[in-house]
């Protein structure tokens, strides 16, 4: 019976001393019968031996899956059967049935790092060899343009700097999700572009994500482009809103986002590159910039980046998540069409009567004190605020019903023309009484340092509801 043609690869560098100092065993395999391809990673004179094949691309090192050197491995019939890394005396005799091979070698010397594997290297090789492949059209840049002001001179920007998305970069951002590179992640207004997971990647990039954070910008990019959510008109509109994006569930820990101290302000990077990445494929991708289809008045602050975390863990009521139909191992992110933050100053009280009307107080002013069922509005209550309600035992729902019930206004008093102002709910509102928000209209959540009695209004866009932006919320897919 006729044996399988057996047949071995070797590859190695001269810059690993382990390969150097066992380069006569290297000797000893090339002087068999047995077919034996070298193949050198950094150096073609080594080892020296005839017909030694310098990898100088890497690509056979790339397609061996090469992690250490040296490697050698055994093929029959053309197929890897077994291989070894590293130096052992008794393996490599074993596997090359050479009972004295390297009788004079040390009984065993650790590897190197093979040369495919250094960081920078692996990603270009991965990028040139492999199954990623990048459709973007590449911008050349000149030696002589410095490249964050090439960002800027091609209206990528916020009117922040950014990080340059170079395709290596692009690469490693798409690591952080199993979705394919050319999946459509949804259709991005005001310009309707088709935004593919590749060009969330770029954005990312832009933004300063790291890979990790892409499973929730993928979301956030899904929920902004339901219909119910109204982006193309939150874009357009000439008032303060933009997407504010609120993370629940695991997620939440495992990419180290903010929750707490200073969760509605700067310094944690998840927090701040999330909401960015958004802003950036929505002037990117779909076109909408300022003083085009972007007509805010003002403005507001957030739409640099509006990103922050539930506290749940601190939190005596069920997350925002959850009270919207996801289970709590089950990561989401919740759009809300939101501007600026409005403080809530509360010092003494200590019962959660009092405590509900001062928020329900606050909460009246938002668009304006007499105008009634056209924004939404997210309450954001504190550690130390939310310590009143826990301790007297109140639900979230106990709460809320408590809030819409002191803001049950007079239609007298809030019409236009009453009370020396013009602005006002139409005339034939004059004898109802009406809620200052939509049934599903104000919506709670837990976060903040915990000290400081104060707690924040995010209020919403004027054209909140099923006619313009409701909240929409998305699980979040790896």
């Amino acid at each position: 019976m006729t044996q399988p043609p057996t047949s071995f690869i070797l590859v190695c560098k001269e810059d690993c001393q382990t390969c150097t100092q066992i380069e006569p065993v290297f000797a000893e395999l090339a002087a068999t019968d047995v077919p034996l391809a070298i193949y050198s990673q950094d150096n073609p004179a080594f080892p020296n031996l005839p017909n030694v094949i310098h990898d100088a691309t890497l690509e056979k090192s790339f397609r061996l899956d090469i992690e250490i050197v040296p490697t050698l491995i055994k093929m029959v019939n053309g197929r890897e059967q077994s291989r070894i890394i590293g130096w052992n005396k008794s393996q490599w005799r074993t596997l090359t049935n050479m009972p004295q091979l390297g009788e004079s070698m040390p009984i065993h010397r650790p590897g190197c790092g093979a040369k495919n594997v250094e960081p920078s290297i692996a990603e270009e090789l991965a990028l040139r060899f492999g199954d990623t492949k990048l459709t973007a059209r590449k911008i050349e840049i000149t030696a002589v343009e410095d490249e964050m002001e090439a960002c800027f001179n091609r209206g990528w920007t916020d009117g922040l700097p950014v990080v340059p998305p170079t395709a290596v970069r692009v690469y490693r951002m798409l690591q952080g999700t199993t979705r394919g590179p050319d999946e459509i992640v949804g259709i991005i207004p005001p310009n309707n572009v088709p935004c593919t997971v590749e060009k969330v990647a770029i954005n990312a990039v832009l933004a300063g994500c790291k890979p990790e954070y892409m499973p929730v910008v993928l979301a956030t990019v899904e929920a902004a482009c339901l219909d119910e959510f109204c982006m193309h008109g939150l874009i357009a509109t000439t008032y303060f809103s933009s997407p504010v994006v609120i993370v629940n569930g695991p997620i939440v820990h495992k990419i180290g986002m903010n929750s707490g101290l200073n969760a509605l302000g700067q310094g944690n990077r998840a927090n701040a590159t999330i909401g960015r990445a958004l802003q950036l494929i929505i002037r990117n991708v779909g076109g909408g910039r300022p003083g085009g289809v972007d007509r805010a008045t003002l403005g507001n602050p957030g739409k640099y980046t509006f990103c922050f975390a539930e506290d749940e863990v601190g939190s005596p009521w069920e997350s925002l998540g959850v009270e919207r139909g996801f289970d709590a191992s089950v990561s989401t992110i919740t759009l809300f069409a939101g501007d600026g933050v409005q403080a809530i100053m509360d010092q003494l009280s200590r019962e959660p009567e009092s405590l509900a009307k001062t928020f329900a107080t606050s909460l009246r002013t938002v668009a304006h004190a007499k105008l009634a069922m056209a924004a939404d509005a997210i309450l954001v209550i504190s550690p130390e605020h939310s310590r009143v309600f826990r301790e007297a035992g109140w639900s979230k729902a106990q709460l809320r019903e408590a809030i819409m019930s002191h803001l049950q206004l007079d239609g007298a008093q809030i019409v236009r023309g009453a009370n020396g102002i013009a602005e006002g709910v139409p005339q034939q509102f004059e004898s109802a009484i009406i809620p200052k928000f939509r049934p599903d209209g104000l919506h709670i959540v837990h976060a903040g340092g915990t000290a400081g009695l104060f707690s924040a209004i995010i209020g919403g866009w004027v054209a909140s509801g099923p006619v313009g932006s409701t909240v929409v919320t998305v699980a979040v897919k790896n």
